[in-house]
């Protein structure tokens, strides 16, 4: 189990019910970003991924 396993987890049993829009999501990580500077790089190759999920390689 990867460390990020555990808050994973916590997403998932907190607010797996929820639905929420791409629209959303990129405000959170834009936040996300602004508190933690440090963590542009993950979080833009984490971006990049979902963005491109759909595409044949």
């Amino acid at each position: 189990m990867y460390f990020t396993d555990r808050g994973i987890e916590e997403l998932v049993e907190r607010r797996g019910e929820e639905e929420v829009s791409v629209g959303w999501l990129a405000e959170r990580l834009r936040e996300f970003v602004d508190l933690n500077p440090e963590f542009e790089v993950p979080v833009e190759r984490l971006a990049t991924w979902l963005a491109r999920l759909d595409e044949d390689d």
